[in-house]
């Protein structure tokens, strides 16, 4: 057979070729994880929540600038691109199997030749010049090259959704901590107002022991609740600061060059309206956690096909093209010319333990891969409702610890008016001032708590949140 008709042969082995190995279908989430959530109250909607900066729903420029700067500078967004371009690099190297590789070889050598190896008339010193042109394709017949580059595919994807769940994290995380902050500062606030006002109390019950109409333990009561409140300020300034502190990380500072309109808001941050968080179906075709376990069993599943393919020939056409001569004017004449063209067969036959092993382990591989993509369902579905069922909650105690802050303010103020008449006595009002300093201090907090609920909410929704249009 004449080495050109090699051609035709390729051709109809690639036109044959089938993929050893599993096709992959990508797994169906249970059909109840599809619905609507069970635990979302009066205070989401189950409008379908978008891909869109939601963040802009605080209408804060400082915070816009933050959430920017994070995604930007942040070293763990930075490590999750670097895997990415990794990953897309692989594939690229896999993808490089389909074509034809090349190689060019050369070489010189000056020598002195043995009296019997030289040809007549031959000088026995001279250069001795030898060069080539190689040329190798893989005729992929049983699917090894297509399976590596599935894989590679798979890789990517995952490598793609794990820096979108890095870009979530880092999001919510600059926000929390920009909230604390604020959240930090306006207990603060609070907490100052507390003890003004129970300085003034103090004072009052001292004017009313000095002249007569009041005890020194009324004072020294009074005085000890006061001291109690102004204890609660210090925990309030370092929770702030390492609010602070956090955050100049996330944006890729150091402490001391975060900008001072970080810490400028105090006052609590919150989107009063209701969230539109879908539904089952839509949670998990967004969320980046659930893709990448997605992305992650197909290319478990395609190296089954990579590994399978071992147990048949691995087949490669070549060729080669050159010349050795002796001399560099001999060197590229006819004369020393060569030239090879055949194909090449590699098989590992029958001894195929080591391969049959390789499949073995590469399907445990994908039956952990489809454990952890269902694992990842559940997961991403239990996060969602606890945070639904926490923000639900969080607003409702808000409104009681509200409505009873509201109630002890009438009653501080009734019992203060009665104090100044002397128609109650001291004990009444020292238990009106604690239950008010109480309840106003625990609003201020479930303020915080609202707008971290908020935030989990936002993370286990995958980072899709926006306006409905209709809103």
């Amino acid at each position: 057979m004449k080495p050109v008709q090699f051609l035709p042969i390729a051709s109809a082995l690639a036109l044959a070729a089938c993929a050893a190995g599993p096709d992959y279908v990508a797994p169906a989430p249970p059909p109840a994880a599809a619905g609507a959530f069970t635990a979302a109250g009066p205070d989401v909607t189950t409008a379908e929540a978008g891909a869109g900066p939601w963040w802009k729903l605080y209408d804060d420029p400082v915070l816009d600038g933050l959430v920017a700067d994070a995604l930007a500078a942040n070293t763990d967004i930075r490590v999750a691109v670097a895997r990415l371009d990794r990953a897309r690099a692989a594939l690229r190297e896999a993808g490089a199997d389909r074509l034809p590789r090349t190689g060019i070889d050369a070489g010189a050598n000056y020598g002195r030749l043995p009296a019997g190896q030289r040809a007549p008339g031959a000088p026995r010193e001279d250069w001795q010049v030898d060069g080539g042109l190689s040329v190798a394709y893989e005729v992929d017949l049983f699917g090894r090259v297509t399976r590596n580059i599935e894989a590679g595919r798979g890789d990517v994807g995952a490598a793609a959704a794990d820096a979108d769940a890095a870009r979530v994290t880092i999001v919510s995380d600059t926000i929390a901590a920009y909230v604390d902050a604020a959240a930090a500062a306006e207990q603060l606030k609070v907490a100052t107002e507390i003890v003004e006002l129970l300085d003034r109390s103090v004072t009052l019950t001292t004017k009313r022991f000095e002249a007569g109409r009041a005890n020194k333990l009324d004072v020294a009561r009074l005085a000890a609740l006061r001291d109690q409140r102004k204890a609660d300020i210090p925990p309030l300034v370092a929770r702030r600061q390492a609010a602070l502190f956090a955050l100049a990380t996330l944006t890729g500072r150091a402490p001391a060059e975060l900008p001072d309109t970080a810490s400028a808001r105090a006052t609590t941050p919150r989107v009063v309206q209701p969230i539109p968080v879908g539904d089952g179906a839509a949670l998990l075709a967004r969320r980046p956690d659930v893709r990448a376990a997605e992305r992650r069993l197909a290319a478990a599943t395609a190296r089954i096909g990579v590994a399978t393919a071992a147990l048949y020939p691995r087949i490669s056409l070549g060729g080669s093209v050159g010349s050795t001569g002796t001399g560099f004017g001999d060197s590229f004449g006819a004369g020393p010319l060569r030239w090879l063209l055949g194909p090449l067969i590699s098989w590992t036959f029958p001894n195929q333990t080591a391969e049959r092993a390789r499949i073995a382990a590469a399907r445990a591989d994908e039956q952990a891969a489809l454990a952890t993509f269902d694992g990842t369902v559940l997961r991403a579905l239990q996060e969602t409702e606890t945070a639904l069922s926490a923000y639900t909650q969080a607003i409702e105690r808000r409104r009681a610890l509200a409505s009873a802050r509201d109630a002890a303010a009438t009653a501080a103020r009734i019992v203060r008016a009665r104090q100044r008449e002397g128609t109650v006595d001291f004990l009444e009002v020292l238990d009106a001032e604690r239950t008010f300093a109480a309840t106003e201090a625990d609003v201020a907090a479930s303020d915080a708590g609202i707008a971290a609920a908020q935030i989990a909410l936002f993370r286990a929704l995958g980072g899709g949140w926006q306006v409905p249009a209709a809103q």
